[in-house]
């Protein structure tokens, strides 16, 4: 399981690698002016619908039903299934593309009001739209040929694809000077990067004999069931977009710049929550959904303490660099051509904003497993309705005085809501326990999380004057400091922990599933 952790991780952190390169270039090329903004609104609004009825619903709907028919039933039956459920999704994704192809303008002045009145800004979003939107339909069908792979133990082609995408707008922006706006540009490659993406997924699904055809979506008792539990998944995943809806919208009506900080700031909060979090959580729900199949319910609440610790180890650091240098960070990233060091400051205060948010964002996957591996989509429904009437009252209320910190801060409070509800439902349900040995791993990274932080706070300033003045000054602190850190931390994990603590999260790699230990009697 840690090895595939370090599989998909590592490809998203190349995604990630990637995808600030795509955004230097972004923000070289596109700046946060009028283009900008409405680049990001035609890039968020496939984004959202592709999290409503693909990666977010439709995962936690599919992957623990096609795991369960494969282990209970075999092969050939779990293969009529996907065929099934891949012509109903394909059927409604295309549906859908064409309603939203018709209807873009009335669709951007829902989602956008604030652009009606800027008539630049509306009619470059429609025609982008227009462009971007059918990457929905395409993606949608490499989440399916991802979860199938993924169901399989399969999870390099899956993680890889997201690069593609990252690439493809590269390629695109750097022959800019053949589209009408740099933004034209940019929505080309994306709607490229999705059918690349396709490609590539149909290969391996190919390859591994499991690629899904075209077969009348008959209602068996399986279909029947997986609707059933995708009901309520989507209904959760509408209720995250609804929040993220409420910042464009918001968004939409302040000073021009506040979606591109939005942007930039979410990308940056983004890498430890994809990298780690969604990463831990994309092996964690076949690990435990095939484990709860065999009945080995000792074997799926280890494994799930164990991505817990997995986790933090790697999610602190992050957390301490963006609450203390997200101004430098931003700098070093991202003010270069038309972005400026105002608009770098800006998309720095945001980022300290979503900081706060962090850990319950890279903990709420592995805390929602808990019910998807075991088929119950309604729980993390009921505990995410209540995050999101936190998090759009937050926005509504702190936009006027904070802008889009406002709005940043608002969905880490909304997050924390969310993982508290999740772990406290679990917990009621029997479902779920931290082991003592997890506590006592929690308190011991959060002590060297405060020396890392103390640390830094206390570097910052020595570091930025040595280097003042100098070429790429901000770039080289920022590495500086990234060095200092990397050291202080993990020499504190060291002495916290020791190797054999260390070790245990490699020590399995390329073996078969392990057999844990004994239930630990100190649970709370």
């Amino acid at each position: 399981m840690i090895r595939n952790f370090l599989t998909v991780g590592g490809l998203t952190l190349v995604s990630r690698v990637t995808g600030f390169l795509r955004d230097i270039v972004l923000a070289a090329v596109l700046g946060a002016g009028p283009v900008a903004d409405a680049f990001f609104v035609a890039l968020r609004l496939p984004n959202h619908f592709r999290a409503i009825f693909a990666e977010g619903a439709f995962n936690a709907a599919f992957v623990p039903a096609y795991a369960r028919i494969r282990q209970q039933s075999g092969a050939d039956p779990s293969k009529l299934f996907a065929d099934r459920i891949f012509t109903l999704l394909f059927v409604v994704q295309a549906v859908l593309l064409a309603i939203a192809l018709i209807f873009t303008p009335a669709v951007i002045s829902v989602l956008a009001p604030g652009f009606v009145r800027d008539g630049e800004r509306f009619t470059l979003a429609v025609e982008l739209t227009r462009i971007t939107f059918p990457y929905l339909l395409l993606i949608s069908l490499v989440t399916l040929y991802g979860g199938i792979l993924n169901a399989l133990g399969r999870f390099a082609t899956a993680a890889a694809a997201p690069i593609l995408l990252n690439l493809s707008m590269i390629a695109a922006l750097a022959l800019a000077f053949f589209f009408p706006t740099a933004g034209h540009a940019a929505a080309w490659g994306v709607f490229i990067a999705g059918c690349l993406e396709v490609l590539l997924l149909v290969a391996d699904t190919s390859r591994q004999g499991v690629l899904p055809a075209f077969r009348w979506p008959r209602l068996d008792e399986e279909v029947r069931l997986f609707l059933k539990r995708f009901g309520p998944a989507t209904i959760g995943s509408a209720e995250t977009q609804i929040a993220l809806f409420a910042d464009t919208i918001i968004a939409s009506f302040l000073a021009t710049g506040a979606l591109s900080a939005l942007y930039y700031a979410d990308r940056l909060n983004q890498l430890p929550i994809g990298v780690i979090g969604i990463a831990v959580g994309t092996v964690l729900l076949p690990e435990m959904a095939n484990r709860l199949a065999q009945g080995d319910e000792g074997g799926a609440r280890h494994a799930q303490n164990r991505a817990i610790e997995f986790t933090l180890l790697l999610s602190i650091p992050c957390l301490v660099a963006f609450v203390l240098l997200p101004d430098l960070i931003m700098r070093a990233l991202f003010a270069r051509g038309a972005f400026t060091a105002t608009d770098a400051a800006a998309a720095g205060a945001t980022l300290r904003a979503y900081a706060l948010g962090l850990l319950p964002f890279v903990l709420m996957r592995s805390a929602a497993v808990t019910f998807l591996a075991r088929g119950d989509t309604w729980t993390p429904v009921k505990a995410l309705f209540f995050a999101v009437l936190v998090n759009v009252a937050l926005k509504i209320w702190l936009h006027g005085d904070h802008a889009q910190v406002g709005l940043a801060f608002a969905t880490s409070m909304g997050g924390w809501v969310n993982l508290i509800l999740l772990v406290w439902f679990a917990h009621r349900a029997g479902l779920f326990a931290f082991e003592s040995e997890v506590i006592r791993s929690a308190v011991r990274l959060a002590a060297a999380g405060l020396v890392l932080a103390l640390v830094l706070w206390l570097a910052d300033a020595p570091v930025r004057a040595l280097l003042a003045g100098r070429a790429l000054q901000n770039e080289l602190a920022l590495a500086l400091l990234a060095l200092i850190g990397a050291v202080v931390y993990g020499a504190m994990v060291m002495v916290l922990f020791g190797r054999r603590w260390l070790a245990r999260f490699g020590g399995g790699a390329g073996k078969g599933p392990r057999t844990p230990p004994p239930p630990d009697a100190s649970v709370v």
